[in-house]
């Protein structure tokens, strides 16, 4: 297989770059608002809008095959408390989605437990979150009713041990 020498990014080109990584995302082709992101973080590292539409974009292809660890792993390149809170929770959150989409009945307890997971990370980007920014409320909200609408997921029940007696 071939192996491409990938071409540079231009400084001046990097805000017209993440606004069409944003287009992309909206056109539902989040593998190119993937590459844009990584082109400008092969010039700009420490681009944290960058950094979050990578994230974003990852998880939006949670159906297709992208592991959540991706995404996870660019979580701590976040500067920001609230950020690494919030997009924490979206990244639980759109996991447990995704493997809604594309389970059965026996998945039940591990989607609740990435909703669950999702909802306390969303509670603390609330007590981190600047003021007038109720985003994490309104995520936190949206994994309650989805969990309430689908009652059938709940928690694993907690298995005692097997008693091994002589």
């Amino acid at each position: 297989m071939p192996v491409y020498q990938l071409k540079p990014l231009s400084r001046e080109a990097i805000p017209g770059a993440l606004s069409k990584a944003e287009r992309y995302r909206l056109l539902g082709e989040p593998w190119q608002a993937e590459s844009i992101c990584r082109d400008v973080l092969a010039v700009d590292a420490p681009n944290q809008a960058a950094r979050i539409t990578l994230i974003l974009s990852l998880t939006e292809q949670f159906d297709r095959g992208i592991s959540a660890q991706s995404a996870l792993d660019l979580i701590e390149e976040l500067t920001d408390g609230y950020d690494r809170a919030y997009y924490s929770g979206i990244i639980h959150e759109r996991r447990a989605i995704a493997l809604f989409r594309h389970s059965d009945f026996r998945s039940g307890s591990a989607i609740y437990a990435l909703f669950r997971h999702a909802m306390e990370w969303y509670e603390k980007a609330q007590a981190l979150r600047p003021a007038g920014n109720d985003d994490p409320l309104l995520r936190w909200n949206a994994c309650a009713r989805f969990l309430t609408r689908h009652a059938q997921l709940s928690p694993a029940e907690e298995r005692a041990e097997p008693v091994v007696s002589e």
